[in-house]
């Protein structure tokens, strides 16, 4: 058979058989690879080893675009460019989720319906009084949203039916209005619970942005608004963080959502992927990293440590880009409007060194660590008086959205299947039981559990 020029001709020297496998948009299917077998009974075939996913990809989505190579970010076709200079970030999240840009119209119910459900039920807010003062926001956020499942039994699959959001556009708009309306209620309340200060209702006639900054902030003035410039600096920068293709949170989103489970949920599980530091926190890693370095002139000893392993380099390089983050040339030019109003963030002197040093630098360039979008993200919330501890937080507000909008293109997939990875077994080959007073000694007793000991629990064995 003579093979198409849109496939792949691979020859199994274990067997000396020859496959033509597809080509289809740039990509081969996994699955192609389980016929090519030895013969062998425990033969299952071929699999494809990626850990990490760095070359896999594991879903066909129609929502955002990346040129890593170029430095392009697109929304469903619309350069993120564009889309800061002249959007809103509710503009942007309607056409994240439904494909296209609003007509006015639409924008208007849109956004009345989103600001509709930014109001939270009273037991809400006793969960979020029940955390301790010091609770990371982050932690309250993710039991907060997961909570949220329990308000809504009738947006619960397990009570409502398996299909509920399959084919009811209606249901599925529901839950999207109510988390990205509540999202910002509930960041608003992790930090004013953080401080030890009474929420704030949602305010009629505010924007999104400028709503949650009025949440956080109103003290006794009844008339209080947020500045202008401050409020859209943070409507930009949750425009750039609103989606970036299937990254690690939003990957956790999809697996999740793959077994149809409720999207508060799914989002909360998200949220925790979002969390860590190589993630979601990496900007709160990255002013953490300038404070250490403390001044301009501290720059060139910290990337010598950086060069020898002893430190890392937070807030450079990405997996997908392998030039300058598209995001991070906006922010840069955010992080100067917003410090017009604030005054200049000392960091921000460091930081400006640093980039520039690594820049000039072969051994960085050589690697490709360019800044990315938390690089200059941690000074500007900084300077508008963030506390650092909250900066996975705005992270995830915007980032729902995106979430939102897999979670509603994988549920109508009609190929749609639960999400379920193999793995190659490195274990040990099948073997005996051995009853517990037959087994040898452990080298060094208890040698697997010492780590686990509290000082109390090894006072306490000390004793016997």
């Amino acid at each position: 058979m003579v093979a198409s020029t849109e496939s792949l001709t691979v020859t199994d020297n274990r067997t000396g058989k020859r496959y033509d496998v597809a080509i289809e948009e740039g990509a081969v299917r996994a699955t192609s690879f389980k016929q090519m077998r030895t013969g062998a009974p425990d033969d299952v075939g071929l699999r494809v080893f990626d850990p990490s996913y760095m070359n896999t990809a594991a879903a066909r989505s129609a929502i955002t675009y990346i040129d890593g190579e170029k430095g392009q970010l697109h929304y469903r076709g619309y350069p993120i460019e564009q889309l800061a200079e002249k959007s809103s970030f509710l503009e942007v999240a309607f056409l994240l989720i439904y494909g296209e840009l609003p007509s006015a119209s639409e924008l208007k119910e849109w956004s009345d319906q989103i600001m509709t459900h930014t109001f939270v039920h009273e037991n809400l807010k006793d969960h979020m009084q029940a955390f301790r003062f010091n609770s990371h926001p982050m932690g309250m956020l993710i039991s907060s949203m997961s909570a949220l499942s329990t308000f809504f039994p009738d947006a619960n699959p397990a009570l409502a039916g398996s299909d509920l959001f399959v084919d009811n556009q209606r249901v599925r708009n529901k839950q999207i209005f109510r988390i990205i309306g509540k999202a910002p209620t509930m960041a608003a309340m992790a930090y004013r619970h953080r401080i030890g200060r009474s929420f704030n209702d949602p305010k009629a006639g505010l924007s999104y942005t400028g709503n949650f900054l009025y949440m956080m902030d109103k003290l006794a003035d009844a008339d209080y608004q947020p500045h202008p410039v401050l409020e859209r600096a943070l409507d930009v920068l949750f425009i750039l963080h609103a989606d970036h293709e299937l990254n690690c949170s939003t990957a956790a989103m999809r697996h999740i959502g793959s077994s149809q489970v409720d999207p508060y949920s799914a989002c909360a599980g998200a949220a925790c992927a979002l969390y860590g530091p190589l993630h979601g926190g990496a900007n709160e890693a990255v002013l953490r990293m300038l404070e250490r370095i403390g001044t301009k002139e501290g720059v060139p000893a910290f990337l010598e440590r950086v060069k020898q392993r002893k430190e890392k380099l937070m807030g450079f390089g990405h997996r997908v880009y392998r030039s300058y983050d598209p995001r991070a040339k906006i922010i840069r030019k955010v992080a100067y409007e917003v410090f017009e109003v604030t005054g200049k963030e000392p960091l921000i002197e460091v930081a400006l060194e640093l980039e520039k040093a690594a820049l000039a630098d072969e051994f960085f360039r050589s690697r490709s660590l360019y800044p990315n979008v938390d690089f200059f993200a941690g000074c500007i919330y900084k300077a508008m008086g963030f506390p650092t501890d909250i900066f996975p937080v705005l992270f995830a507000i915007p980032r729902m959205v995106g979430w939102l909008a897999h979670w509603s293109e994988a549920i109508q997939d009609p190929s749609r299947k639960i999400w379920r990875p193999r793995q190659i077994y490195t274990g040990p080959a099948q073997r005996p039981y051995v009853e517990v007073a037959r087994r040898p000694s452990a080298k060094g007793e208890g040698t697997h559990l010492d780590s686990l000991q509290s000082v109390h629990g090894k006072r306490i064995r000390s004793k016997m």
